[in-house]
C-alpha cells in the first residue's frame, strides 16, 4: 500500500464531512465519514444545521467543519494510509454557504503551531461564528433588491446564469452587511464553503472557483469575472474582501507546512481548487460533452454540459468544472420518486412489477394523453395539483389506470427535456444519458426516458458523487498543471457506465409532436396554478 500514490477529495456537505482516497488507478481504496450531530454534539446542530426561530434563517457553526476536520484527518493518519504518498487533495462543500474571516486572520493562517488542533488555533478568527447556508430563506429583501439594480430576473440570470435566489450568496452578504455593518467591516476575507475549505489546507485565502463562484448571483458567467453591478448592489468594498476567481482544475499551490509536520503530509502535495456539492457531482459523475446525467430520486435532478447556454428564470447556469470554457446546467424537479410511489400505490396496488407490467403494455405517446403530477409546488415548472389532458389537449378529471401511469412517467421525463432545451442543451448523435437513483434500478421507466430523449441511457454507480468527483478533480488538477489534458482523458482507467436502454424505433417521431403539445398544456397549468395562488 506505501508504494502507491493517492488522491484524496472532502466533502464538507450539510450532515457530515465525508473524505475518498483513489489510488493512481482511480479506484477507491479508503473512504471515511463523520456525522456532525453524532460526533459532535456540543456543537447542538440537528441535520447539521442550526434553524433560528424565524424558521427562514438558517446557518452552521464555522468552527464545527473545522472540529471535523481535525477528527477526520486524526482517523486518515491512524487508518494506515500513507498520507505522505498523497500527490494531491481537493474538495468539495455545500454550495452558497458563506464563511467570515476577520481582519487579521491570514497571518494566522500563514503560521499555524502544528501541536495544536486547528480549531483552537482558528477559534477567534471568524467575524460571524454561524454560517449562512443554502438552507436559509431569508433573504427575499435583498433578492428583490438585486433583481432591481441590474434590470430585472432575467437580467440578472443572463450575467449570472439564475434569477435572484435566497439561499445565494450574493444576497446573504447583503444581509449581513445591512443587519451588521460592524461586523462586515471587520471581515477582511468572505470565502463560500468550498473556498474557506481550501484555505485551511492552503494556510493562506484560497480563491473561489468558477464553477462554484457561479452560485453567488455575484460573477458574469460568460466572461469570468465578478460583476461590478451585482458587487455594487450587495455591499461595498466586496470585490476586495471576494479576492480572485480561477479556473475549477486549478492548483493552488502546496499543502500548509501545518499538515507535513501534524500529519505526515508530503511538502509537495498539491491543493487543487474545491469547488460546490453541485459541480463536483458532475465530475464524479463523470459526465462528458454532450451528456446529460438525470438523478431520479425523492428531487429529480438534471446536470447538463452545455456549451452555448441560454439563461432562464428557472434552472440555474454554473461554469462548467472540468472545462472552463463550457457550462453545466442544474434543473431540479421537486416531485420525483415520491409522486411515483403514489402513483404506483394507486394504479398498481403498491407493486413495481405491476408498475412495470403496466407501462410495458402501453404505448409510446400514450394515444395522446398527457398528465401533469405535481402534489407539491413543483419548481420546474411552478405549478401544483394533477391535471391530465386528452389528444384533443382538453382537461381530463380522471385516466383510467395504465393511460395514468403512463402519462406521469411521460410527463415526468418529457418535461425534463423541455426545460434542459429551454438552458440550451442540443441532443446530438452522440448524446448519452447517465441515470443514477432509484427508479434506474427499473429498466422499464429507463426505456421511457431513452424514448423521450431520443439517446441511449447507461446506469452509473454514483454513491458519494461529489467526494469521488473531488479526489477525480484532485488527480486531474495535475495533469492540467503539467499538459492540456481533457477530464474524460485523464478518468480513462475509471469504472465505465453500463448501457441498460436504447430509444425504439421511430420514438423521435411520436415525442417529437408530443413534446410541442406537452409545452402548451404545460403553459396552462402554469398559468392556471399562479391564478389559483394568487386567489
Amino acid at each position: 500500500m506505501d508504494s502507491e500514490s493517492y488522491y484524496l477529495g472532502f466533502d464538507f456537505s450539510t450532515q457530515q464531512l465525508k473524505v475518498i482516497a483513489i489510488n493512481e488507478d482511480l479506484q477507491v481504496v479508503h473512504e471515511d465519514n463523520l456525522q456532525f450531530d453524532r460526533d459532535l454534539p456540543e456543537f447542538g446542530t440537528q441535520g447539521g444545521i442550526h434553524t433560528h426561530r424565524d424558521k427562514l434563517t438558517v446557518t452552521s457553526p464555522v468552527l464545527m467543519w473545522v472540529k471535523a476536520l481535525d477528527m477526520i484527518l486524526d482517523r486518515l493518519k491512524s487508518s494506515g494510509l500513507n498520507l505522505g504518498r498523497v500527490r494531491a487533495l481537493s474538495g468539495t462543500g455545500q454550495q452558497h454557504g458563506s464563511v467570515y474571516w476577520k481582519k487579521g486572520t491570514r497571518d494566522q493562517l500563514q503560521h499555524l503551531n502544528a501541536a495544536l488542533p486547528l480549531h483552537s488555533l482558528l477559534e477567534a478568527c471568524f467575524s460571524i461564528m454561524d454560517s449562512p447556508i443554502w438552507m436559509d430563506s431569508s433573504t427575499s429583501t435583498e433578492c428583490r433588491h438585486l433583481e432591481e439594480a441590474v434590470g430585472g430576473a432575467q437580467e440578472l440570470a443572463n450575467i449570472t446564469g439564475s434569477r435572484a435566489y435566497e439561499r445565494f450568496t450574493g444576497n446573504q452578504i447583503a444581509k449581513v452587511f445591512h443587519q451588521n455593518a460592524e461586523v462586515y467591516s471587520q471581515t477582511e476575507r468572505i470565502s463560500l464553503v468550498s473556498s474557506f475549505a481550501a484555505s485551511l489546507f492552503l494556510g493562506d485565502y484560497a480563491p473561489i472557483d468558477y464553477s462554484d463562484g457561479s452560485g453567488m448571483n455575484l460573477l458574469n458567467i460568460r466572461e469570468k469575472i465578478w460583476s461590478e453591478m451585482c458587487l455594487d448592489a450587495c455591499a461595498p468594498n466586496l470585490k476586495e474582501k471576494l479576492g480572485s476567481v480561477v479556473p475549477s482544475s486549478s492548483v493552488l499551490g502546496s499543502v500548509s507546512s501545518y499538515y507535513v509536520h501534524r500529519y505526515g503530509f508530503s511538502r509537495e502535495c498539491k491543493i487543487v481548487a474545491f469547488t460546490g456539492d453541485n459541480p463536483a457531482s458532475l465530475a464524479g459523475m463523470r459526465l462528458q460533452r454532450d451528456d446529460i446525467a438525470v438523478s431520479l430520486g425523492t428531487s429529480d435532478t438534471l446536470f447538463l454540459w452545455i456549451q452555448d447556454p441560454t439563461p432562464a428564470l428557472e434552472g440555474h447556469i454554473f461554469c462548467n468544472p472540468v472545462q472552463h470554457q463550457d457550462y453545466m446546467a442544474l434543473l431540479c424537479f421537486k416531485n420525483g420518486s415520491l409522486m411515483r410511489e403514489k402513483i404506483r400505490d394507486d394504479c398498481s396496488s403498491g407493486s413495481w412489477e405491476v408498475f412495470s407490467q403496466v407501462l410495458t403494455s402501453t404505448h409510446p405517446g400514450n394515444n395522446g394523453n398527457i398528465g401533469f403530477y405535481f402534489d407539491a409546488m413543483e419548481i420546474t415548472p411552478q405549478a401544483i395539483g394533477v391535471h391530465r389532458f386528452n389528444s384533443d389537449s382538453q382537461k381530463f378529471s380522471e385516466f383510467p389506470k395504465d393511460v395514468e401511469i403512463r402519462a406521469l412517467i411521460e410527463g415526468q421525463f418529457m418535461a425534463k427535456r423541455i426545460h434542459a432545451e429551454r438552458l440550451g442543451y442540443k441532443i446530438m448523435p452522440q448524446t448519452r444519458i447517465l441515470a443514477t437513483g432509484g427508479a434506474s434500478r427499473n429498466q422499464d421507466i429507463l426505456q421511457v426516458l431513452s424514448d423521450v430523449f431520443n439517446a441511449p441511457v447507461y446506469t452509473i454507480a454514483t454513491a458519494n458523487s461529489a467526494c469521488l468527483g473531488s479526489a477525480y478533480q484532485a488527480a486531474h488538477g495535475l495533469t492540467v498543471e503539467t499538459s492540456v489534458s481533457p477530464f474524460a482523458e485523464s478518468l480513462k482507467s475509471s469504472e465505465g457506465h453500463q448501457l441498460a436502454v436504447t430509444p425504439r424505433p421511430g420514438a423521435d417521431k411520436i415525442y417529437g409532436a408530443l413534446l410541442k403539445r406537452y409545452a402548451e398544456c404545460e403553459n396552462a397549468v402554469v398559468r392556471g396554478s399562479q391564478s389559483r395562488c394568487r386567489n
